[in-house]
């Protein structure tokens, strides 16, 4: 197959599952067919997958990743001691572990297209990862507690690995226990990473998008529980913060330079 007939082919296959989008008519253009690709891996349910279709998807996802282009550890320069600061798409990074804000059903983001990193993490790791947390919850048997963390394989992802956090949510003003809260999403990702043999983990900004956190003051609790955590532990463990937007990315190196 090529690479547009595996499209399309993953594009039939998931249009076989009873949802909103099971008789859209397949867009002729490039991008309306991966539109419709994503939205339709947001809607799946998650149930076992064929050997088949787990093949071809994941010969699909790991060419797109690499037409985005692959950014390794090694391509960045530490800007102090073991920590890193990134502006990217953290789909594209080459490391042992990303982080990827969950919501607490840890199914990632069944929004169609939303811009959200979980939804982002999801899409570009394959149905695998949906079916996989969809496996630990069955087992948990109750919703994702806030400041905790799980780890799977990263599947289609270029890292290894991938650890799912629940941030706090603000919606009002914020507190001691939604501080407490956001600190323990970075303690509870940095020691599970280690504890699986973990050498390179990216945090994304926990709990700024729509849970609400301030980003300024998300980004020092970030900083002073990662280097807390080293200090206190002796870690070697190398620590990428990656922004996506402009204004993380100057209130990062605000920070790191404090």
């Amino acid at each position: 197959m090529t690479h547009e007939e595996q499209r399309i082919w993953l594009i039939k296959e998931l249009q076989k599952e009873p949802s909103q989008l099971s008789r859209y008519r397949i867009p002729a253009d490039e991008q309306g067919q991966k539109d419709l690709l994503r939205a339709l891996m947001n809607l799946w349910m998650p149930k076992p997958l064929s050997d088949e279709y787990l093949r071809i998807e994941g010969e699909y996802l790991r060419a797109e990743a690499q037409a985005k282009g692959i950014t390794e550890l090694s391509d960045l320069e530490p800007i102090d001691g073991d920590l890193y600061l990134w502006q990217g798409d953290i789909t594209t990074l080459s490391v042992d572990a990303v982080v990827n804000a969950a919501n607490a059903q840890l199914l990632g983001c069944f929004r169609v297209l939303h811009s959200c990193i979980d939804n982002c993490i999801h899409s570009a790791a394959g149905l695998s990862l949906r079916y996989r947390c969809f496996e630990i919850m069955r087992q948990q048997g109750h919703e994702e507690p806030t400041g905790q963390a799980k780890i799977t394989p990263g599947y289609n992802l270029p890292s290894s690995y991938v650890l799912h956090t629940v941030g706090p949510i603000v919606s009002g003003k914020l507190t001691d226990e939604h501080c407490e809260g956001l600190s323990s999403c970075y303690l509870s990702c940095l020691k599970l990473a280690e504890e699986n043999g973990v050498n390179s983990i990216a945090f994304c900004c926990i709990s700024t998008g729509v849970f609400g956190f301030p980003q300024r003051k998300a980004a020092q609790i970030a900083v002073s529980t990662v280097k807390e955590y080293k200090i206190t532990t002796g870690s070697d463990i190398k620590v990428i913060f990656n922004v996506f937007k402009d204004d993380d990315l100057s209130i990062y190196r605000d920070v790191l330079s404090c």
